[in-house]
């Protein structure tokens, strides 16, 4: 039943979005009825493949090279939507000015065939910035904190479709050169069937740190089955903080990691975040924080205790201009912030992507968090 109100919701936003391209900016685009007619057939198809998407994403029996087709539309479609929204601004500008017939059609003609130039390199940059996932290094200080650490932070990396055992096996290559204290993974690991994720899941056990990686559940765990998925991560010898906490380093000399379910485990019915159980066994260290939420400070009464917490999520919008639509849902959307006097946030704006292999304005990331004493 909730996979029909998905893809009923899914169906209407993306019929709307493919009847806006079509009427008010193909239908007046100045080219030939030829070349109108042959957008008009690949929007169609592009269209198509966004509806075979979901079917391909929750019962994932279908080649990647097929998979890779049919995931692309979904950012196709956006981002052309979004395009051919400022187009008829533009064209409307263009209409109520006082210059003469012949040029506003040059300049209507000139506009058309720079949207649509717009179009396919904006597009054609989004799928390639996806190849590559950038390190963010970054310095926190933290009040109190007698020695250096580096944690690796990792996140919203979807295992399903595409972020397959390959992309898993090349992640962890890359984590291990860097000489981490520990690794972190702030939810979202999992996002298809357990069955189908178990390959790329084993790679984990590759990642090597001093102090090992610890792991939370993020909102995509429920809807695959979340104890399973949480009894698998702990056998591959990955710590599953379930509202709980572990103490990081020497003696005196540490951290407090804690880590809470997903605020979606309030819907879900079980698996519901406890903040005062995460933080219970707290020795009188600095503490980090693992929420896979920024919106899960509102749920806070305090954070008095917390130092700094690592959340995931919001994958930084990962499509512009997507991200001031995340900035009304989620307090924060990206990169370290100072959220009161005591406790900063930091947003890892995702290590892998959901959806169509597209990122526009918002990079994967790996993160190098340096924590160190703060100053005086």
């Amino acid at each position: 039943m909730s996979f029909m109100i998905f893809f009923l919701v899914y169906f209407i936003a993306f019929s709307f979005q493919t009847y806006i391209i079509k009427t008010r900016f193909i239908n007046k685009l100045d080219f030939n009825y030829k070349t109108r007619k042959y957008f008009s057939f690949v929007l169609y198809l592009t269209f198509f493949g966004a509806l075979m998407y979901p079917l391909a994403r929750y019962f994932p029996v279908v080649p990647n090279w097929l998979y890779f087709l049919l995931s692309l539309p979904i950012g196709v479609i956006f981002l052309t939507f979004i395009i051919a929204i400022f187009h008829e601004i533009i064209s409307f500008g263009i209409k109520k000015t006082k210059y003469t017939k012949n040029r506003r059609e040059f300049f209507k003609k000139s506009l058309d065939i720079a949207a649509t130039s717009v179009i396919l390199a904006t597009n054609a940059k989004a799928m390639d910035n996806a190849r590559n996932i950038e390190l963010e290094v970054v310095d926190v200080e933290i009040k109190n904190l007698k020695d250096r650490y580096k944690i690796i932070q990792l996140s919203d990396i979807h295992i399903g479709g595409l972020i397959d055992k390959h992309f898993i096996k090349d992640l962890v290559s890359k984590v291990n050169i860097l000489g981490a204290d520990l690794v972190v993974i702030t939810g979202d690991l999992v996002d298809t069937k357990l069955e189908f994720a178990k390959d790329a899941l084993d790679e984990l056990k590759n990642l090597k740190s001093i102090y090992g990686t610890y792991f939370i559940v993020g909102n995509h765990e429920y809807f695959h089955g979340v104890s399973p998925i949480i009894d698998y991560v702990n056998s591959l010898g990955i710590k599953v903080l379930e509202n709980e906490s572990v103490y990081i380093g020497d003696k005196n000399s540490g951290f407090n990691l804690a880590g809470v379910y997903d605020r979606f485990g309030f819907r879900y019915g079980s698996y519901k975040p406890d903040i005062t159980k995460a933080l219970e066994d707290c020795v009188d260290s600095p503490t980090v924080l693992l929420a896979h939420q920024p919106k899960y400070i509102k749920d806070l009464e305090n954070t008095d205790n917390i130092d700094l917490i690592l959340c995931g999520h919001t994958h930084g919008g990962q499509i512009f201009p997507f991200n001031f639509l995340v900035k009304l849902e989620q307090p924060y959307v990206k990169g370290l912030n100072q959220h009161d006097e005591t406790t900063q946030v930091y947003v890892n704006k995702g290590t892998g992507f959901w959806g169509p292999p597209m990122r526009l304005g918002a990079s994967s990331e790996i993160t190098i968090l340096n924590l160190k004493e703060a100053r005086a």
